[in-house]
Formats: C-alpha cells, sequence, structure tokens
C-alpha cells in the first residue's frame, strides 16, 4: 500500500494528538523537576521517551508517497524506487532478522498468557513487598509517606501470603520479602508463570508493543499505553503509599471491602488486556511474516 502525503500526514498527526495529552504533563514536570509515582512511571520505567511516543509509523507493508524525507531520516526506513521516477519510504524490513529470535520468544509468551486463566488473589502486594522492612531512607517512593506506617505496612505483609508470579515485579522484592513469596519467578521460568490477571503482565502489553517500532501497529501502541497508564494507577492506589495530596482514593487491600474493589478493577483491566492481547499476536505475526 502507498500512502499519499495528504493521508499519512492526517494519520501522523491524529496519532500525536491523541498521544500529546500522556506526555504533556510528562514534558511540563521534568521542565520543574518534578516527579510523578504514576505518571511519569511509563516513561522512566520502559525508557520509551515523549517524542517516540508521539511519532506514527506506517508499519509493514505501507509506504509513504510525497516528501517523506523526515521519515527517510530515520536509521530504521529505507527509500523505495518506482515507477516514473517516482520515490517512497517505508520501514526497512531488512533489519528484521537480527531481531527475529527476539520477536518470536514475545510471541511465545504472548500466546502461553493468553492461554492461560487468569489469577486474581495477589491484591497487589507485591508494592508492599518492595518497602518490606525497609528504613525510611530506603523505601522507593520516598517523597509519598506509608498509609499504615512503617510496622503497618509490615504486619500486612505477614498476614497474607504472597503470590507474585511476574519477574519484573519480584525482582524489587526487599531481601526479606522474597522468601515470603510463593514463587521464585526469574526470566528462565517468565513464559511458564506469566498469567493474564497479573497487572504488570498487562502493563508489559506497553512493553511488548513498543518492541515493534516502527514495524507495528501505531494505533495498538497507544491502546497499550493507555491500558498501562490505568494499570499503573490502580497498582499504586492499591500500595502502601498515601496519595491522597495527588487525587488518589487509596484502594485498601488491607480490608475485605478493599480486597474487593481491587479484584474488580483488576478484572476489568485483564479483559481489556485480553482483547489487546490478542490483537498484539496478530501484530506480531504480521511483523514476523514480513521478516
Amino acid at each position: 500500500m502507498i500512502l499519499d502525503e495528504a493521508d499519512w500526514r492526517a494519520r501522523a498527526d491524529a496519532h500525536r494528538e491523541r498521544a500529546e495529552p500522556y506526555v504533556a504533563g510528562r514534558l511540563a514536570r521534568r521542565g520543574r523537576g518534578e516527579k510523578h509515582p504514576v505518571d511519569d512511571f511509563l516513561f522512566e520505567y520502559y525508557g520509551y521517551k515523549p517524542a517516540r511516543l508521539t511519532r506514527w509509523h506506517p508499519g509493514v507493508g505501507v509506504l509513504l508517497g510525497g516528501d517523506a524525507s523526515e521519515y527517510a531520516a530515520l536509521g530504521s526506513y529505507r527509500t523505495v524506487d518506482l515507477p516514473e521516477g517516482r520515490t517512497a519510504v517505508g520501514a526497512d524490513v531488512s533489519r528484521l532478522a537480527s531481531r527475529r529470535e527476539g520477536m518470536e520468544w514475545i510471541r511465545g509468551l504472548l500466546a502461553m498468557t493468553a492461554g492461560r486463566t487468569a489469577r486474581l488473589d495477589c491484591f497487589g502486594l507485591h508494592e508492599w513487598a518492595m518497602v518490606y522492612r525497609q528504613t525510611p531512607d530506603e523505601v522507593r517512593h520516598a517523597a509519598w509517606p506509608l498509609r499504615l506506617g512503617a510496622d503497618g505496612t509490615d504486619a500486612v505483609v505477614e498476614s497474607h501470603q504472597l503470590r507474585c508470579s511476574h519477574v519484573d515485579a519480584f525482582r524489587f522484592f526487599t531481601p526479606d520479602a522474597v522468601p515470603r513469596n510463593a514463587l521464585a519467578p526469574s526470566r528462565e521460568t517468565q513464559r511458564a508463570l506469566e498469567q493474564p490477571g497479573c497487572l504488570h503482565a498487562n502493563m508489559d502489553l506497553y512493553k511488548w508493543a513498543m518492541k515493534l517500532v516502527p514495524y507495528g501497529d501505531s494505533d495498538l501502541l497507544l491502546d497499550c499505553f493507555a491500558l498501562a497508564r490505568d494499570v499503573r494507577e490502580l497498582d499504586m492506589r492499591a500500595a502502601p503509599y498515601d496519595l491522597a495530596a495527588l487525587g488518589y482514593e487509596p484502594v485498601r487491600i488491607e480490608t475485605a471491602e478493599g480486597k474487593a474493589g481491587y479484584v474488580r478493577l483488576q478484572r476489568e483491566h485483564a479483559e481489556r488486556a485480553a482483547a489487546l492481547r490478542v490483537r498484539l499476536l496478530a501484530d506480531y505475526d504480521r511483523v514476523l511474516a514480513a521478516a
């Protein structure tokens, strides 16, 4: 498919307009030297810059007609000769060969996760395990007080069975919290343990969509970002921190009512993630076919 310049510029503008509300706060805070534990997290944790999120890509199988010099200047694009002396610009699929093994691993992870039943019994305790028995200076988000204080936070951890199955949440557990977890997730066991109810597994759909840039679906990338942003909000509302000053009502998972509220929101996010995971699998298949 070859898009004329008016068409692809309209698509690029629409993508940028949709993405800009997600990045505006980040850019403003960065200029002021401020941090936000919810809205800054995706940019810091996944390392994907605001400028990249706002840039639309046509994906494999689509060429940009007209003056697409701004894309031709990107390292992952190439110029294609067309009849009558014309040219077009598209993603350089020759670069996919070196990424094929990694993409196949990710596709396998997505497929295995999609085939499992969602478990909704972790109650977000991974964030509590990350501060278990820490001093105030050691707490990750030290700018925000613990709702129950250090002793109260530790007591919540000690009164529950930790069931974290996600390696990139588990690796931040404090040393004292590690043996309290029912599992010992590792990179080697990730595909065997990851499950579709996990907040971090669903937030990671954004990361797996990022891995397809510039060959994947840009609309899907933003859909995954939107879910990840909502998941992060639940993650921090259920965390031990007091974020009332930011307008976040806590999900008090230390209570029966709070657990029920957490599970309800976790299920809603898992349902959204299931649909995105299906789309992401199809996008991986499309890019792998091009490779």
